[in-house]
């Protein structure tokens, strides 16, 4: 297990890999490492060019990261974090238009709730996600973070 940690611009980044690949990614966040991890330079073949498609996307070359990745959740949180994939870079949809994708329309709060626990944001775009009044909601990453993201991308309310 590995850990690797970067700064690009003003945010502050913290992965984890493993052989299957990156399998968590904290932005703004420190936590704590377990002791058994191995710290790598970002550069390191066990992170999959991660540190390079970051500064790609935040400087608006990449849309869609192509990494090595996996995620373990609950089969419900996995349903949620792979329907956020499939929400195209630039667009927004609401919590519940995101329940309605998955089947389960009346499952808003969870939705938000699996978005809150998404171990791999930008990865998996859970930034995309907000209110269906048009405001942006919570983001792990904070607010500020997710506003950022969705002016770089320069969102607009869409579709699945």
């Amino acid at each position: 297990m590995y850990v690797t940690k970067f700064k690009i611009n003003s945010l502050s980044f913290i992965a984890y890999s493993d052989p299957k690949g990156i399998f968590s990614l904290f932005i703004n966040t420190t936590p704590k490492t377990p002791k058994n991890f191995i710290e790598l330079a970002p550069d390191d073949e066990k992170f999959f060019g991660l540190q390079k498609q970051l500064e790609d996307y935040l400087k608006g070359k990449k849309k869609v990261f192509k990494i090595k990745h996996h995620t373990e959740g609950t089969p419900f949180q996995v349903k949620v974090w792979q329907a956020l994939k499939e929400i195209p870079y630039g667009t927004t949809v609401s919590y519940k238009a995101l329940a309605q994708h998955i089947g389960n329309e009346l499952a808003v709060r969870a939705v938000g709730g699996a978005n809150k626990l998404n171990p791999l944001p930008l990865i998996v775009p859970c930034h995309r996600v907000i209110q269906a009044d048009g405001s942006l909601g919570g983001y792990a990453c904070g607010v500020k973070v997710k506003k950022m993201l969705l002016d770089l991308e320069h969102a607009q309310p869409g579709t699945f």
